[in-house]
């Protein structure tokens, strides 16, 4: 039953998020602010992240593909594949549910204990949708730059494993990475990203919105927003594998 409530909660709350801003100027205002706090304050973790998985999958990769029966390219495919396919869609995501989405609950759910969003309903002011629909909008609108960085600087990863050491040749891994590529492979990763961004942010903000009590029960809103949101991302990308595969 707490299930449901949870969902119906959830649900009424977005409807009251998705409304046309009572202000555009202000709205304009929160999305450029959201842009650069969930997008470009992610950009350094996510860079990091992905220059070392694309080596780490290369040298892995390289290891376990030991065999002179495959072709000298499968390291580079494989390190390719999985960067589309799943790291620097899904993986990406559940870590960005970690930065972006406690911060999110914990900033929505200071304002609740300070009751700062009881004197927004007071003056008239649609809170939820003032307080969460530029976050939700403005990480939607940055994941697929995101993703596309990530898949780059993963790849470069891998060639930085080729160019510095001797575990694979540079010229085995270019062809590798080039070798039967699928478009369709990285709109299926933009596809599954947009989806999460609004799964990290939406969960995040309703955890954050019903937050009760003093600092002790924000902390615990953030978690429960972390851990949630992961879940649900997982659900999701099997669901999604299933659908768009």
């Amino acid at each position: 039953m707490k299930l449901l409530q949870h969902i119906g909660e959830y649900w009424l709350l977005m409807g009251k998020v998705f409304r046309a801003p009572d202000r555009w100027r202000m709205f304009l205002r929160q999305y450029s602010r959201e842009l650069e706090k969930q997008g470009l304050q992610s950009l350094p973790i996510v860079v990091i992240i992905s220059i070392f998985i694309g080596a780490i999958l290369t040298i892995q990769a390289k290891i376990n593909t030991e065999n002179p029966l495959l072709p000298t390219y499968t390291t580079g495919l494989l390190t390719r594949e999985t960067l589309l396919l799943e790291f620097s869609s899904t993986i990406l995501c559940l870590i960005l549910a970690g930065k972006v989405g406690s911060n999110i609950a914990s900033e929505i759910g200071t304002m609740r204990i300070t009751e700062q969003i009881d004197a927004l309903e007071i003056m008239g002011v649609n809170s939820a949708n003032y307080l969460i629909l530029p976050k939700i909008l403005a990480f939607i609108t940055m994941m697929p730059f995101l993703v596309i960085i990530s898949i780059a600087v993963g790849l470069v990863g891998g060639w930085g494993v080729g160019a510095f050491t001797d575990v694979i040749t540079v010229a085995d891994y270019m062809v590798g990475i080039q070798y039967a590529f699928n478009p369709y492979y990285v709109w299926y990763g933009l596809i599954k990203s947009l989806v999460f961004a609004f799964i990290i942010t939406s969960m995040s903000s309703y955890y954050g919105y019903y937050a009760r009590g003093g600092a002790l029960d924000v902390g615990r809103a953030s978690t429960n927003a972390v851990v949630n949101s992961s879940i649900t991302i997982l659900l999701m990308d099997l669901l999604l594998t299933k659908l768009l595969l």
